[in-house]
């Protein structure tokens, strides 16, 4: 999971396992990430025990028992994070919503063997693509209006060419700058398939953060390897 902040990523955190986790039968949940810095799960789910959760320590561990219908929940107490990359990404322009979801799902195929990222949203793949800002002063993303299809004719900013009818994100985050490199190298390479018009990448102007991946440098690297 991946969040702008630690305070972010904690209250996420929580909300995700508390809401999906925790709720499906049978499981248990237990940190997977040895690191200094480190946010309060279970020390806050346990609450939802109502006063009969209890604790224990293993090792140097706290875990967290919470009753549930099905027996007990277990979590650990904490969960260890770190600084990381967000927002690398891959636009998919297809001839129609078939083809082009077909190459994005085996371009998330291919990521998916890359050690150290995460695809964040369902099944990897991103319909809604969004523009930094909006035209309603509440809203700081909407809708990216330049790759939507039906917008074509009625905007000057359009960067759909003819004969695309789809186009679909990829989005990766990752522990660090050359996974995310690397996994946008081989979903490129897995989504040129026939059908696909074009291959392109989210261009933010430096507004979204510090790492710059360059979809030319990425390929040349992999030319040169």
């Amino acid at each position: 999971m991946f969040a702008m902040d630690a305070d972010g990523l904690g209250k996420r955190l929580m909300e995700r396992i508390g809401q999906c986790v925790m709720t499906c039968p049978t499981t248990a949940c237990f940190n997977g990430l040895e690191s200094d810095a480190t946010a309060i799960v279970g020390g806050q789910l346990r609450y939802f025990g109502d006063g009969h959760q209890s604790s224990k320590v293993l090792g140097e561990q706290r875990l967290w028992r919470i009753p549930v219908m099905d027996g007990e929940f277990v979590v650990d107490e904490r969960f260890g994070i770190q600084d990381a990359v967000g927002g690398g990404n891959i636009l998919i322009l297809g001839k129609d919503q078939k083809i082009t979801l077909r190459a994005a799902t085996a371009a998330t195929k291919a990521m998916r063997e890359i050690d150290d990222i995460i695809l964040p949203f369902p099944n990897g793949v991103v319909r809604s693509g969004s523009k930094v800002g909006s035209k309603y002063k509440a809203l700081i993303a909407s809708s990216n209006d330049a790759y939507c299809p039906t917008l074509r004719a009625v905007t000057s900013e359009s960067l759909v060419p003819e004969g695309v009818n789809c186009v679909l994100e990829i989005v990766i985050d990752g522990l660090n700058e050359e996974a995310v490199a690397d996994a946008m190298r081989v979903g490129l390479h897995a989504a040129a398939k026939p059908g696909i018009k074009q291959l392109s990448a989210g261009n933010y102007g430096g507004d979204l953060g510090q790492y710059h991946l360059h979809l030319h440098k990425i390929l040349e690297a992999s030319q040169d390897s």
